[in-house]
């Protein structure tokens, strides 16, 4: 009898202890509950650009409508900004950003490089956003005037893609012009000062540009080119995290409403975030559309970057854009069918 009885507290005692461990392991628990939510991560990377083709993420920010999205899913936001694409694609590439934003050339090349991210929404559009310019006195009087002449552009950027679509309507290709390689903050003055007969410049640049008499606008993108500038997400942090680059995209469209009803309001809460004075901002948001949905249009765009890219030995591998286009996260957000 006695033996009896204690081989049964024994055998209680190793059932409990299996039972509670069960109970106490709270990282078994917290990544299942986790995973079943829509959340893994506990914090998410956003990389911006100080610019107002970013201006609803700042609002985003500015008005606390992204941290509202996000508070039941617990996930804190780090900030970090960058003056350019390339540095973000390196910071990307060091696995130590989840969400960034770029437009459609740069985005493109990053990810026929080998960059796992997929484009999940639109930070803005806008077809006089980027234009080519001239000197106000200049004897160029349309895009067929540009041959043989010196034309200044950032390689590798969406303004690389529009003035090529205007040499093209021209009857021309870069063979019959001499590329200049610029960064876009010189090429306004060199434009000016006769260092090259014309540039492909966007905003604020462009506008301040004109304002100054430095420059005029020979040809922008309309007609021709929407100048998209997208989101992108790390593909491991979107399978695993759907609900928080959902959340953004509901955050994205309620700035975006906002920047539309309230463009004085918006633009005096984000002027510090894109070092533009406020009366700047809302001049510029009319030139601009921050829908972040995404239509077949954009995704057919998209495709004639991707084949110019090529064509221009921008890059060498092919991007599948059907499959680099990921719509899921609109249509769970509501805003797209």
């Amino acid at each position: 009898m006695k033996k009896k009885s204690l081989f049964t507290i024994i055998l209680i005692g190793i059932l409990l202890s299996f039972g509670l461990a069960g109970c106490t392991n709270p990282n078994a628990s917290a990544n299942s509950k986790d995973a079943n939510s829509g959340v893994t991560a506990t914090e998410v990377r956003i990389a911006t650009q100080p610019s107002p083709f970013a201006a609803s993420i700042f609002v985003a920010k500015e008005k606390g409508y992204l941290e509202e999205e996000l508070q039941k899913t617990g996930v804190k936001v780090t900030w970090t900004s960058f003056a350019a694409g390339p540095p973000m694609n390196e910071a990307f590439a060091a696995g130590q950003e989840d969400i960034g934003i770029a437009g459609d050339v740069p985005t493109i090349l990053a990810k026929a490089s080998g960059q796992k991210t997929l484009i999940f929404a639109k930070a803005s559009s806008g077809e006089q956003t980027l234009a080519l310019v001239v000197k106000p006195d200049s004897e160029i009087k349309s895009a067929g005037d540009l041959k043989g002449k010196k034309v200044a552009f950032v390689k590798g950027s969406y303004g690389h893609h529009l003035l090529g679509l205007i040499l093209q309507n021209a009857g021309l290709t870069f063979n019959d012009i001499e590329s200049v390689n610029l960064p876009v903050a010189d090429i306004s003055n060199a434009v000016a000062q006769g260092q090259v007969a014309a540039g492909v410049v966007w905003e604020p640049g462009l506008t301040k540009g004109v304002k100054n008499n430095q420059v005029k606008v020979l040809a922008d993108g309309t007609g021709i080119k929407s100048n998209n500038i997208f989101y992108i997400v790390t593909q491991e942090y979107a399978q695993n995290n759907p609900v928080v680059v959902e959340a953004y995209i509901k955050a994205l469209n309620r700035a975006a409403e906002y920047i539309k009803s309230n463009p004085q309001e918006a633009a005096e809460a984000i002027q510090t975030d894109i070092n533009l004075p406020a009366d700047e901002l809302v001049n510029l948001f009319t030139k601009y559309d921050y829908t972040p949905a995404i239509d077949t249009n954009d995704i057919d765009e998209l495709k004639v970057v991707e084949a110019f890219c090529k064509e221009q030995g921008l890059s060498q591998a092919n991007v599948n854009i059907n499959e680099f286009v990921n719509t899921e996260y609109l249509k769970n957000s509501g805003l797209i069918n």
